[in-house]
């Protein structure tokens, strides 16, 4: 293997901000911020939106998840009312 080639590869702490739910898995996204897990280790923390614990599609709850406006804008766009 090629050295300095590939991605740091090590575990991330995933906080889905919409349902509070936090898991943790491996990943090679980058982050500055950390946070301090069950464990008492440190990890890096991804924040995202959405995840399989507040999608409408895996939850079957049907509410609308809507960050920036992104609904509105697309009814805009395309004329619907």
């Amino acid at each position: 293997m090629q050295k300095d080639i590939h991605p740091n590869y090590r575990e991330v702490v995933f906080w889905d901000l919409s349902s509070d739910d936090k898991f943790i898995t491996r990943s090679c996204v980058e982050t500055k911020e950390t946070i301090t897990w069950e464990d008492g280790k440190e990890y890096p923390v991804c924040k995202v939106e959405v995840s399989s614990k507040s999608h409408p599609f895996y939850t079957g709850k049907n509410m609308v998840v809507d960050t920036a406006g992104r609904v509105d804008k697309f009814k805009r766009r395309y004329g619907m009312k």
